[in-house]
């Protein structure tokens, strides 16, 4: 076929997108996830026309985009002889769920027919909605065959996510791509041959496509597109023209969102601050949101930081702030320079441990009555009460410490912090050891006049 022939083959196809066209007609063509195709494997007995519905059980499609979702439930649709229907949890609402759930009732008493349905993108249902499909689920009126790409123990129901079976899909391996690429230019219902690929053009759209398969097609069809108005040959220029940067797999909504972040957070705690600029660079070049990123390194500079460098706090806040009033992309210079400061500061997690510590004990019904000395006295009858009593005022003692109980009975004597010998906190350290030293040495005298407070 001519160069030509490529643009009027797309023409007469209606323009439909490579990787529609390329979509599985059956399990067996289906490139990857080989451990969930195996012989008797339950997708292969859900496609299975012999099973007559018999063996056959619900089940959970959970993946990154372009893993094959969609292409395992249409591709089931085709081989199996069971009733297909597909619902798409953006437009579906609890009505078209309930109308499926009585026509699977219906075809099952009356002419014994099961009924598969497909719902994509499970994790757009609410609760209400997903509701809707237990009847159909549990009773057996339906076998559903559900796709998302989050993780579907924050997204789906437990009773649903109890009653069906959670399949993994794994990103595509290269050798997997490689195999989809050179089947969509040689293929009839895809380029058919009309341009050459060039192998480091093969291997740059593998590269850049990240284990997602409709992004392998949409590059090698818009290279191709590209490649018509020169020799129909696809060179590794002309993807990198065609595709202008990296496809990088990142769902703000989904799994991988919490992948990278935790990556990022968990880079900057171990002071890799290459690491740190790397991911954060991810999240930027992904659209994530500058405003989450920012929360997060404050976050970091509180928790990790800590009292090692408080500084570092002071600078998290500014590069927020510096971000809101200075947006994208510019917005992304001061978000690098906390994340250098904090992969790079002394870290100390005492004060974050030392909070969970008191709220532990809170949560755990370990407080007492506030000594009484401390409490109010500015009410009418608080001192009839006791209230301020024997109060000694800190600034009227030497160093500025009084030599009282502040803890509750049930806790005195606990010690929540404890610093580090880290950066700054090591001082900090030296000081608290002289205070603390100071308060359990002390000696209570009731009687001592005191300022109330």
């Amino acid at each position: 076929m001519e160069a030509s022939g490529l643009q009027g083959a797309a023409m007469a196809r209606g323009a439909t997108p490579l990787a529609v066209r390329m979509r599985p007609r059956s399990l067996d063509e289906i490139v990857g996830q080989r451990h969930l195709l195996g012989p008797g494997s339950p997708l292969r007995a859900l496609a299975s026309e012999r099973e007559g519905g018999r063996g056959a059980t619900s089940v959970i499609l959970w993946g990154p985009p372009g893993t094959g979702k969609t292409t395992i439930a249409k591709a089931i649709a085709g081989e199996s002889a069971r009733r297909f229907v597909e619902l798409s949890a953006v437009t579906a609402g609890v009505k078209d769920v309930r109308e499926v759930m009585e026509k699977a009732l219906a075809d099952r008493d009356l002419y014994g027919l099961t009924t598969v349905l497909f719902l994509d993108e499970i994790h757009r249902f609410t609760k209400a909605q997903q509701d809707a499909l237990l009847p159909g689920v549990e009773n057996g009126w339906v076998i559903l065959v559900a796709a998302t790409t989050e993780n579907p123990s924050f997204s789906v129901i437990s009773p649903l996510l109890s009653r069906s079976l959670l399949l993994t899909l794994e990103p595509l391996a290269d050798e997997d791509l490689g195999e989809l690429i050179d089947r969509a230019v040689t293929d009839p219902r895809g380029l058919a041959g009309a341009v050459e690929l060039a192998p480091e053009a093969r291997d740059a759209i593998v590269r850049l496509s990240s284990g997602d398969a409709r992004r392998a097609l949409t590059a090698l069809e818009a290279s191709a597109a590209a490649a018509q108005a020169a020799d129909s040959v696809v060179t590794a220029e002309l993807v990198a023209a065609a595709v202008d940067r990296a496809l990088l797999r990142y769902d703000r909504q989904g799994d991988e969102h919490y992948d990278v972040i935790s990556a990022f957070i968990k880079s900057v705690r171990g002071s890799d601050v290459d690491a740190a600029l790397h991911y954060l660079a991810r999240m930027i070049e992904a659209g994530e949101d500058p405003r989450f990123i920012a929360r997060r390194i404050i976050v970091s500079a509180a928790e990790d930081v800590g009292m090692a460098d408080p500084q570092a706090l002071q600078i998290a806040v500014a590069a927020a702030d510096a971000v809101q009033l200075i947006g994208m992309p510019e917005g992304r210079i001061p978000l690098a320079e906390a994340v250098v400061y904090l992969a790079t500061a002394p870290k100390s997690n005492r004060a974050y441990n030392g909070i969970n510590a008191a709220i532990a004990d809170v949560q755990a019904g370990r407080f007492g009555r506030v000594p009484k000395h401390l409490r109010d006295a500015h009410y009418a009858g608080a001192k009839r009460l006791g209230h301020g009593k024997g109060y000694v005022y800190a600034h009227d003692e030497p160093h500025g410490i009084a030599a009282q109980q502040y803890l509750p009975d049930e806790l005195d004597g606990t010690r929540y912090y404890e610093p580090s010998a880290n950066g700054f906190e090591s001082r900090i350290g030296e000081r608290l050891e002289q205070i603390r030293k100071i308060l359990d040495d002390r000696v209570m005298q009731p009687g001592k006049r005191g300022k109330t407070e």
